[in-house]
């Protein structure tokens, strides 16, 4: 039976992999493999094959909505006429949108993403007898790890 599980690098691995080998665990059976994490920024804007689900111009034609409309009822009394300052109105709600929506994204959610929870850094397999399972997932699961899976191989 094989059991992956994921952790951050600290000594909490550490303290893991010598008390599996303490309980039976040979160290030929322990695999640990350190992930390389993402270092380039998220792209912010997507592509027509990938989509993070967040909208750019949500707030923008929001804005251009409101910012026509208002146009258009003081147009009537401007030289351009409504039609005009709505789409004048329009453009300039929807420019306020994007850069309100880009700051978001930029400054406010990037400051998110970097303090938002714990990332794994190392995979650790253990290969083991399917008595001493249960033994060595509550080993992990002690130390810390992020998650563990287990596969039975027939």
């Amino acid at each position: 039976m094989q059991l992956f599980s994921t952790f951050e690098n600290n000594s909490y691995l550490e303290i893991a992999i010598s008390t599996l080998e303490k309980k039976g665990i040979m160290k030929k059976n322990i695999y640990a493999i350190p992930l390389d994490n993402r270092e380039e920024e998220r792209k912010l804007f997507d592509t027509l094959h990938r989509s993070d689900g967040t909208s750019m111009i949500d707030i923008g034609l929001a804005l251009a909505t409101a910012f026509s409309v208002i146009g258009a009822s003081i147009g009537f009394e401007l030289a351009l006429g409504p039609i005009y300052w709505g789409l004048i109105g329009a453009f300039i709600g929807f420019l306020i949108g994007l850069i309100i929506r880009l700051f978001t994204e930029r400054v406010i959610k990037r400051k998110k993403r970097l303090l938002k929870g714990k990332h794994s850094e190392v995979i650790l397999i253990i290969e083991c007898e399917e008595t001493q399972a249960e033994l060595v997932e509550n080993i992990l699961w002690n130390h810390f790890a992020i998650g563990v899976a287990k596969v039975t191989s027939k």
